[in-house]
């Protein structure tokens, strides 16, 4: 019986410990830090980027002094477990184009934990400025459901990697959507995908970005179950950027 009790302590324990080890990275999340590996170049440099309470914390990239202010608010969702700071890359190409661009951090780093949480965003940062909504993956799908409810309120949404989910129906109204999409991308599950093009407005511009994947649209490493890139990150990146400012830009 002792022996009994034993074997089952040992696998009590193994349980314990393969759990702790299992939640531990998504409970644990690493420090908010910006300014590490977010330059693309030396326009990117001059955007001011700071970390603001804003309904919790968010990285904030203003345009840069001397560079014309375009009105327009851009709301970046991070993907599942990915640190806010990865975006902000993007974040700073967009400012120092004239974007004023947010990106918030989420409980656990999982925007399903608060998919309306552009309301408190819109309130800090909206003033006159128009509001577009973007999201990456998991992010892109909880920025699909709030644009589906808030429409009107916004000039656009732009989906990296993401399709709206079953209650997310954005296909009776005019909002203007961009799809954005690594030609590589081995996560998205493409019948899915499939399926949520009549979720869209007829409108929606889809742009595949040529050799990219996955995790090309943050700067958070290679992701488990993607596809193999051929072209290097730069470029893909080079591509996303030119197609959200040419999708801004184009904004009624």
């Amino acid at each position: 019986m002792k022996r009994l009790f034993g074997i089952a302590g040992l696998l009590l324990g193994f349980v314990v410990v393969f759990g702790v080890g299992w939640a531990w990275p998504i409970l644990v999340r690493g420090p908010l830090v910006v300014g590490q590996d977010a330059i693309t170049d030396a326009a990117s440099t001059q955007v001011a980027v700071t970390v603001e309470d804003a309904g919790g914390r968010t990285i904030v990239a203003r345009p840069p002094v001397g560079v014309v202010d375009r009105n327009l608010l851009v709301i970046v969702y991070p993907g599942a477990l990915v640190r806010p700071q990865a975006y902000e890359w993007l974040a700073r190409a967009l400012a120092s184009d004239g974007y004023f661009t947010v990106i918030p951090e989420f409980p656990f780093d999982l925007a399903v934990t608060d998919p309306s949480r552009a309301d408190a965003l819109i309130e800090r940062y909206g003033d006159a400025r128009r509001v577009v909504l973007a999201g990456h993956s998991l992010g892109g799908a909880m920025a699909a459901q709030y644009a589906a409810g808030h429409a009107a309120d916004l000039a656009g949404l732009m989906l990296f990697a993401a399709y709206p989910g079953d209650g997310a129906d954005l296909s009776a109204g005019g909002l203007p959507v961009l799809s954005l999409l690594g030609e590589h991308d081995g996560v998205v599950n493409p019948d899915a995908l499939a399926a949520s093009w009549t979720r869209l407005p007829s409108g929606t511009q889809r742009v595949a970005i040529t050799g990219g994947v996955h995790a090309f649209f943050g700067r958070y490493g290679p992701q488990a179950g993607d596809g193999i890139p051929t072209v290097p990150r730069e470029a893909a990146e080079a591509q996303i950027t030119s197609a959200a400012e040419d999708f801004l830009a184009a904004l009624p």
